[in-house]
Parts: C-alpha cells; structure tokens; sequence
C-alpha cells in the first residue's frame, strides 16, 4: 500500500492528522487553503482533490464528516476488487471508519490508527471482524473460482459451524492462522487447488499462485495462436489459468507482442530472464536444444523460464509444448510465486504533460501515471509543481536546458525494468520531451531502449490555458512558433512569422524573449502588423495556473520586449479577433462566420416565405 495522505479541512483536523501521520511511513498531510496552515501541501478544491487522489490510489484518511468523502468520491466508485482505501476520521478522534478498500488495506489501517488514539475503529465488514479473513478477498495473487459461494461458507463459519478444507497446493496460512474453524471432511467446503474443479454453491474454489507459464515464440508471432497453445496445453493438463502467477521468458522478449498480450489476458505480470539465467536450468530441462542455443544462447526458453520462476525447490509441472511458431511449459512451487521477486520486468517510459500546474488542470490519466511510476525525472520547477503526487517517490532532477540528459535517464532506467515518468510542463508534444524522445530513439536503434514500453500521456498545453482563462481567442484557424533560435534557425522561424501573418493565422509565440534574444520579438510583432491592425488583441499569459499568475491583454503595437520573458506566452489574435467588455468581464474571441452563416440562412427562410 502506498503512503496516505490525510485530508485536514480545519487546523483542527490538520493538527490531529500532523499527530498520526508521523507514525505512518512516508504519510503526509493536506490541508484546506485558507484554512489551514503547515500542511505538506494545500489545495484550494476539495472535491477535485479527493478526487484526484483516488484516482491516482493514494489512500485517503479525510479528518472530516463522512458525507463529503461520500459526496465527492460516489461518481467514481465502480470495482470494490480495485478500490483503494479511504477512511474517515472524526476531528475529536474518538471515531475513525473505513468507507472504502476494507479489503485492501482500510481495515487494518483503521484498527492502526484506532489503536494509537485508543479507540476502536468501526470495521463494518463481517468476516473481517469476527474471522479475520475475507474469503471473497484471498491474499494477492489468489482467485476465487466461485465468489458467490463465499456468502454462504463465511455464513456457515460466523453461525460456529465448521467448514470442509482441502488443500492440494499452496500455503494456506492465512486460513488456517484465522479464527474460523476447518475440518477435513465437512459441508460446505473449500478446496485450494491448481486444477479445474466442478463447484456448487457449497464449495468454494480457492486456485493460489503456484504456477509459472513459460514461452517462446518466433518474432512477430500472432496473439492467437500464442493463446490457442496456452489454452490447449492447460485443458489438456487439467490446470486452472487463475493459478497462473506470472508469464516468463526471454529477456530478448520483454517487446514481443504476443507475449504480453497472453499476460494481459491472463491478468498476471510478465517477467524475462537473461540468456545466462535460462542456460543455468539446462541440467533441469526435458527438451534441450543444440538449435535454440544456437539462436538466443540458452538451451531452452519456455522450460528455462518456467524453471528459473520456480527456482530450485519448484520442478517442471508440464515440459514444452509446441505449436507452429510458440512454445509453452508449465513450472511448479508448492509454497506459491511472487512475481515481484524473479525475473525482470519490463520496462516502461511515460512521457506526460502536467499542464500549466495547476492540479486541477492535471488529467487522471497523468496523474495515475506520476503514482504508478517507480522513478520521476523531470525539471526540478516542474517536480515540485507535481510534490502532492511523487512525495515519496524516487526522482531526477536536472537544469532547464539539460532536456537531452533528462531523456536519456528516463530512457536507461526504463531499459532496467523500471517504470518511469518523464515530466514536461503543458503538453509533452508541444515543444517538449515527446519529440526529443522518439528522435533519440530514430538516432541511435539502440536494442535495450527497443524493448521499453513507450506512451505519451497529454495535458493542457500553455495556449489552451491562455485561450481559456481569456475566452476563446483560439476560435478559428491558429498555429505556434517558438522565437527560440537555439535549435531552429533564425531565417526558418522568420519564413513561418511570415507565414503566419500572410495567412491571417492566430498565433500564439512560445519562449518569446530571452536575457539575450530580445530582436525576435520585435521582428515578429513588425511582421504582424504588415499584414493586420495595430489594434489587433494580444494576450500575455504568465505563469498560469501557479503562484504569481498574470494574464493581460493590450494591442499589437504595444507589444515590446520588456513586457514579457520566458514563462510568458504571447497570443496574436488574427485581423478578426475581438474584445467584448461587459460590466466588469472581458473577454478576447475570434469568430469562425456563424454570423455570415445566420444571416445566409435568414435571408433563404425570407425569400421561401415570399415565394
């Protein structure tokens, strides 16, 4: 579980939760802005930050009523089996409930912090407090065949009576350890197993993570036939997939398709193993080959991985199995596999855009890729603009101008299995990390970085941001330089200016002026005014969404250098752009023609009425 955090609306509640959280590892404290003072972090909208915390599974302890937790969190609540926990305490103390995730951790840090106040925790759920276990809820990596006949053997076990037990693999302490009372032979019963079994409403079916799948296949193998040979071999063998702990193979395999597809579809991770790893289980295998080593350097893949997941006290449970371009092979632990422990998975870089900085204007999606990420690395500004998400998070910073370094850690720690997070500020497409990425990629074809897996998550650029805070200057038809002529030459840049202003464009002006590029600026703005009116709105937007925001509008003619540096943007309206004053409100818009459009259309409806 990862660090809470404790939500404080009151100093009240700040203070109780600043007591608690210094006996919870790595917990922190949000506080209410205005409200509260010498929190870990603030925040302004309590809904959107509940909100945001859930959805990124931190779990939450809000020092508040029970209604605001319910009010803001209900439109997310869908999977009890994913839920994170989040706990109510009362600001006096004397009351503390797990609202959600009892399963996942509520319950047990509910009865911590009950026993540091000297209270008892209000646990609701009825095999947890009478039983200590939840049978519909096994430990990680266990599933349950038949959840529905949970209900009755846990209602048999709370009303004394005793519960059938039969255990043909997997450590079953938990059970045992419990305060519920098993027999040998009783009705109704519970069989742990590896293997497909029949159930009925009186049995209940428990498979633990005992197995580990091996496979091979050649590059570029279908999905489906990978899947077909898994299925096959297990329905011939009698094994239940849900005692599937995790998928194994070749390290050269970490980017083959078919092979995390099959781990996808079984739900369980994916682990690869070095050549020389597989070539130490050579004395154990039932196939080896002369051939195979030939090709990868290991005598055998999906028998060598299948053995190396089990280790030496496991044993091969199937020896390999084959199709026309897939191998599969089965490894055995009777005491159960913890993926987390073997192998190495594989790596994946996030390149994710924060936004302005703002949280609110930070996507779930981001914000779910900052929390899942084992490793940040980031511009150390825009790290502590994301501090509520990677508090307890491993991170690298580096200087602004250091973003080529900045790519290359994020891509080597990838490389070494790590989940990373590379940070940009607005959207990571827009003259930041994305495009640096994928070019060092192009660059180099170096093979480890090859296998990491790549995506981009977007966030709200700085120009959406401008637009918004100001109306709709973005209305119809717009585009972005950057007047930075460190990577761009001066005479490109002046070529697309002028683009820009001959094609009547809004344009937005990324890094606009520098301590000593001041010219371009000048030269772009007497571009613009050959082509549109001196009049001509122009938005200066600073800093948005952070401390010391500024937002301004003059003319095209007052544009000077001294105005802005470089966390401003400079929005050029167009020869159409307007400013509309209402009462104390203005706003900047440009019109795309709906008023030509509405008076076409009146003057069709006139001339039908008249014929």
């Amino acid at each position: 579980m990862t660090a809470p955090v404790f939500i404080a609306l009151t100093q009240k509640g700040s203070n109780l939760a600043t007591k608690l959280a210094k006996s919870l590892s790595g917990a922190t404290v949000h506080g209410l802005k205005r409200r509260t003072k010498n929190t870990d972090e603030i925040f302004d909208d309590t809904v959107a930050h509940l909100r945001n915390l859930f959805i990124a599974k931190r779990p939450i302890i809000g020092v508040c009523a029970t209604g605001i937790l319910i009010r803001a969190l209900a439109p997310l609540i869908s999977d009890k089996h994913k839920e994170s926990p989040v706990l109510a305490l009362s600001e006096d103390g004397n009351t503390i409930i797990p609202l959600l995730g009892g399963h996942h951790g509520a319950n047990r840090l509910a009865r911590g912090l009950a026993a540091k106040l000297g209270v008892r925790a209000a646990i609701t759920t009825a095999g947890d407090l009478h039983l200590g276990i939840a049978l519909d809820e096994p430990p990680d990596g266990w599933a349950v065949t038949n959840p529905t006949a949970a209900k009755n053997i846990a209602a048999t076990l709370l009303s004394g009576r005793e519960v059938g037990l039969k255990v043909e693999s997997g450590d079953t302490t938990w059970l045992t350890n419990s305060n519920a009372t098993f027999t040998e032979n009783s009705s109704p019963s519970i069989t742990i197993t590896h293997k497909t079994r029949t159930f009925t409403e009186n049995s209940l079916i428990l498979h633990p993570p005992v197995m580990a799948l091996g496979v091979g296949c050649e590059r570029g193998c279908e999905t489906k036939e990978l899947l077909t040979l898994v299925e096959n071999t297990l329905k011939k063998f009698s094994l239940a997939p849900e005692s599937i702990a995790c998928v194994v193979s070749l390290d050269i395999k970490a980017d083959e398709e078919a092979v995390h597809a099959l781990a996808h579809h079984l739900d369980v991770p994916a682990r690869f193993f070095s050549a020389d790893e597989l070539e130490a289980e050579t004395p154990r295998l039932a196939n080896p080959s002369d051939l195979v080593f030939n090709e990868v350097g290991c005598h055998g893949v999906a028998e060598g991985a299948a053995l190396a997941a089990v280790g030496e006290t496991g044993q091969l449970l199937v020896s390999k199995n084959k199709s026309i371009r897939a191998t599969c092979a089965l490894g055995f632990s009777s005491h159960g596999i913890n993926p987390n422990s073997i192998g190495q998975k594989r790596g994946s870089l996030t390149v994710v855009g924060i936004g302005p900085g703002a949280s609110g204007w930070r996507t779930p999606d981001v914000t779910l890729a900052l929390t899942e990420a084992e490793l940040v690395v980031g511009y150390d500004l825009y790290l502590k603009l994301i501090k509520d998400v990677i508090t307890d998070k491993p991170s690298h910073n580096s200087m602004l101008t250091e973003e080529e370094a900045r790519v290359r850690i994020a891509l080597e720690r990838a490389a070494e299995g790590l989940d990373v997070a590379l940070v940009s500020s607005g959207d990571p497409g827009i003259y930041a990390l994305a495009a640096l990425t994928f070019e060092l990629l192009d660059r180099e074809n170096n093979p480890n970085w090859n296998r990491v897996n790549i995506r981009v998550e977007p966030g709200i650029s700085a120009i959406q941001a401008v637009a918004a805070r100001m109306g709709a200057p973005i209305g119809h038809d717009f585009c972005t330089v950057s007047l930075s002529d460190l990577l761009t030459p001066w005479e490109v840049i002046k070529n697309r200016l002028a683009a820009a202003a001959a094609g009547d464009f809004i344009c937005a002006l990324y890094n606009p002026v520098s301590k000593r590029r001041r010219q371009q600026l000048i030269a772009a703005r007497d571009t613009m005014l050959n082509n549109r009116p001196p009049e001509t709105p122009v938005i200066l937007g600073r800093k948005l969404g952070r401390e010391g925001e500024s937002l301004e509008v003059i003319r095209l003619d007052e544009l000077e250098p001294g105005r802005v540096d470089m966390l401003t943007l400079v929005l050029i309206g167009n020869s159409q752009t307007r400013i509309v004053k209402r009462g104390s409100n203005k706003w900047v818009y440009t019109p795309r023609g709906y008023s030509s459009k509405l008076a076409d259309h009146s003057t069709l409806v006139t001339e039908s009425h008249q014929k």
